[in-house]
């Protein structure tokens, strides 16, 4: 069973629709095609946060939803937590 949910296919970040915990090999659905991707968790991720699924290069545009929501200024790998410590919001 899925434990986040993708909204777009090329979105670099899922959101947990449970706590996640730490080295935790979990299961991701898209839900524009119902595909599905797993991804090992770098750290622990609370219920409606957020987790890679691409890696980031440093000051790359992260996209979610299909659009862009900010840029990671120092990247992120597949797995990692994603807030506001490692992305700078697109809208201030």
């Amino acid at each position: 069973m899925h434990r986040f949910l993708i909204h777009k296919r090329g979105d670099h970040v899922g959101v947990a629709t449970a706590d996640i915990a730490d080295g935790e090999k979990v299961l991701g659905a898209f839900m524009d095609d119902e595909s599905t991707i797993e991804v090992l968790a770098r750290a622990p991720i609370r219920l409606g946060h957020k987790i890679a699924i691409k890696a980031c290069r440093p000051g790359e545009p992260v996209l979610e939803y299909g659009v862009r929501i900010g840029q990671s200024p120092d990247g992120f790998e597949v797995g990692d937590y994603v807030h506001t410590h490692n992305l700078r919001s697109a809208r201030w």
